[in-house]
């Protein structure tokens, strides 16, 4: 049976400055990142996981926050060198650092390259300094349009940027501009998306205009057929690439493969060998926290089995995302279990035009791309 792939996605909690629109674990900076203490937690806490991952080679690893790239180049070199000597990588493995454009050095960035990070993920999210002003991002038009030749000069071929539309008081041509901004700097992929107010986010508690729903509409209407004929092919609700591009490591969450995760909040899905149910764990949230119990082998912070009535569920939550469908024989693939446990609701689906079926292959059709959420209940399980 094929086995399950497995990610590894590392958390790094700390930005210059808190984003009153995001609701990720971070927190600000203190004048002196814990660099080589956090690092040594991080690699205890993924002895403590290797248990439940013995004999497994990672397919991808994904260091995310916060902003990594405030951490300098030995740093990430010493935490990737320590990640190997407990785990081997694939071949080719997709190892991806996040960064913001105001934490963007030449030399720093060719360091990364030369620790092992192979791929960039940036938050652009805006070329409009008024836009940046509004979202409290700490970077400017100038910095942002001066990545992907930073990135490009440092021995980077594959960069993300992330785009953001529907911003407070946005029109659809200053949202187009930016797309378009992004798509003439070429990136391998865009991952191009609309923001929304998150609960325990200022943006919450204070809310900005934002666009109407007929707005939103036309400017996804718009930018998908821009991204379109600029050869940026969208594979997921949110996320376009050149061919070859596609990011390997979120395809791997979206097609219900196995990830690891290490680090302040991190979350982490893992299969158990011996009889192949489901566990979700999360890690302790504030950074001290963590890392002391990191270190004492106890980072999670809560930790539970999926439930057998929820996996029809979580699996379909995650691969609907995917614009072409899926096999579905990869669900025994990833759950050990028979398809037919989901021909309810893909009947249901087929009957409402949400769903198409050719052979063994599912996807949503364009009312259920539409109409996703309504999609993907149709696989709840009995309350």
């Amino acid at each position: 049976m094929t086995p399950i792939p497995l990610a590894l996605y590392i958390h790094i909690p700390w930005c210059i400055r808190k984003c009153p629109y995001c609701d990720f674990n971070s927190h600000q900076s203190p004048n002196e990142l814990p660099e080589g203490a956090y690092v040594d937690a991080l690699l205890a806490d993924l002895a403590s996981e290797m248990p439940s991952i013995w004999g497994r080679r990672l397919e991808s690893i994904f260091i995310g926050g916060g902003t990594p790239s405030l951490f300098s180049a030995p740093s990430i070199e010493r935490l990737l060198c320590g990640i190997q000597a407990l785990l081997p990588f694939r071949p080719n493995i997709e190892i991806t650092l996040e960064a913001n454009p105001g934490t963007f050095e030449q030399e720093k960035f060719r360091h990364f390259r030369q620790a092992g990070i192979n791929r960039l993920s940036v938050g652009i999210q805006s070329f409009n300094d008024k836009h940046l002003k509004a979202l409290g991002r700490v970077h400017n038009r100038a910095e942002a349009l001066n990545v992907t030749q930073i990135a490009r000069n440092a021995g980077f071929d594959n960069v993300n940027l992330d785009l953001m539309f529907g911003l407070p008081d946005q029109t659809i041509e200053q949202a187009m501009q930016d797309l378009q901004q992004a798509i003439s700097l070429a990136p391998t992929h865009l991952s191009w998306y609309q923001l929304t107010l998150e609960p325990n986010t200022l943006f919450h508690k204070q809310p900005p205009i934002l666009p109407d729903d007929d707005l939103i509409a036309d400017i996804q209407q718009r930018g998908q057929a821009l991204l379109a004929d600029s050869d940026y092919q969208q594979y997921e609700v949110s996320a376009y690439s050149k061919a070859g591009f596609q990011c390997r490591h979120n395809r791997n969450y979206w097609e219900f493969g196995d990830y690891v995760a290490i680090g302040a909040g991190a979350h982490g899905k893992i299969t158990q060998a011996h009889d192949f149910s489901i566990q979700r764990y999360q890690k302790y949230r504030q950074p001290a926290d963590y890392m002391k119990k990191a270190l004492e082998g106890t980072a999670r912070s809560t930790q539970e089995f999926i439930a057998a009535t929820e996996v029809n569920f979580e699996f379909m939550l995650n691969v609907l995302r995917l614009r072409d469908g899926f096999e579905l024989a990869l669900f025994t693939e990833r759950t050990k279990l028979p398809v037919e446990q989901l021909e309810q609701g893909i009947q249901k689906g087929i009957e409402q035009g949400l769903l198409v079926r050719n052979g063994g292959h599912l996807k949503p059709t364009a009312l259920g791309w539409r109409f996703l959420n309504q999609a993907i209940a149709l696989f709840l399980g009995p309350k």
